[in-house]
């Protein structure tokens, strides 16, 4: 960073200046779309958790199968308010600076249970995916790796107020890709899921950092007005 650059990218005084203490400071939330005995997406998640850690920043990987909830149902959140495991999956998401997905893919779309699952979390106030830095990356025995589903998953992902990272990493074949360590059998492969991993981790940290980057979410593009954000979803 040149000498200028702080007049372009002020910095947060409450987060810390130095390069290895803000990344050391970053806590990953790494989520799981199933939690089937011996599926791949749960084998990715464990993967890319290793890799946020080597990047120098905390991971910490879950499943959905640690937060059991029922179908969403409008009168039995009326009468008994969220379920445990909706309640507890908010708050890890908004404890965690940045969270990343692995999802399966069912029917070229969204598995229902992942999907419930943000159903519920996002009828919180306020609901933690707004601004919340989001990679998505799946697995699946298919030769498109489940990439169809991810795609889907953008959708309310972003509806919500999440800044869903441009790229994904969808990994095809998946039931021949791992190693018995864990590793993926194709170093290409691994190699540029380690570099996706380090570019959004990258990106997440000058989110934590530099205030210029705090940029408020707009329904409609070209909505510059100084109205309100809608207060509709992603509040």
């Amino acid at each position: 960073m040149n000498p200028t650059d702080s007049d372009h990218f002020p910095t947060d005084p409450a987060r810390p200046h130095d390069g290895a203490a803000a990344r050391g400071s970053l806590h990953v939330l790494v989520l799981s779309g199933s939690s089937r005995s011996g599926s791949v997406n749960v084998r990715l998640g464990s993967l890319v958790a290793g890799l946020v850690t080597l990047a120098g920043a905390t991971a910490e990987a879950v499943t959905l199968g640690d937060f059991p909830m029922p179908p969403y149902d409008g009168d039995a959140e009326a009468e008994e308010g969220l379920p445990e495991g909706a309640l507890a999956l908010r708050e890890r998401i908004g404890a965690a600076q940045a969270l990343i997905i692995a999802s399966p893919e069912y029917n070229a779309s969204v598995p229902g249970v992942l999907k419930n699952a943000i159903d519920w979390v996002s009828r919180y106030r306020p609901q933690p995916f707004k601004d919340k830095q989001t990679l998505l990356v799946s697995a699946s025995p298919s030769m498109v790796g489940g990439n169809r589903g991810l795609w889907a998953l953008r959708v309310p992902l972003e509806h919500l107020g999440a800044r869903v990272y441009p790229d994904m990493f969808s990994l095809a074949g998946a039931h021949h890709a791992f190693t018995e360590d864990g590793a993926l059998t194709d170093q290409g492969l691994g190699e540029r899921l380690t570099t996706t991993i380090g570019s959004f981790l990258n990106l997440v940290e000058a989110d934590t950092r530099y205030l210029c980057l705090q940029r408020r979410w707009y329904e409609f593009l070209g909505d510059r007005t100084d109205a309100p954000v809608t207060s509709r979803a992603q509040d």
